[in-house]
């Protein structure tokens, strides 16, 4: 418990810096350029993903409609 008391006031301590620093100018321009990379990270997290899926897809030929069955039961069973 001890940890977790320590570890809830780490992170409103950071959080408390974080608003700090962005109140200056380098901050702002800091957590706009952090903003932007993460944004771009996970839209290449999310391009690999459907370049993946789509290439899962393409090995298994015309077995869409099983596989679509596998990965979502609930969404295929009102088909």
């Amino acid at each position: 418990m001890k940890n977790f008391i320590w570890l809830v006031v780490g992170v409103a301590a950071g959080f408390v810096v974080a608003h700090e620093v962005n109140k200056t100018q380098q901050g702002k321009q800091f957590f706009s350029d952090l903003d932007t990379k993460a944004r771009e990270f996970g839209e290449a997290m999310s391009d690999g993903y459907r370049q993946r899926e789509a290439e899962l897809r393409a090995a298994l030929g015309g077995d869409e409609v099983e596989a679509d069955a596998a990965v979502d039961p609930v969404a295929s069973a009102g088909n």
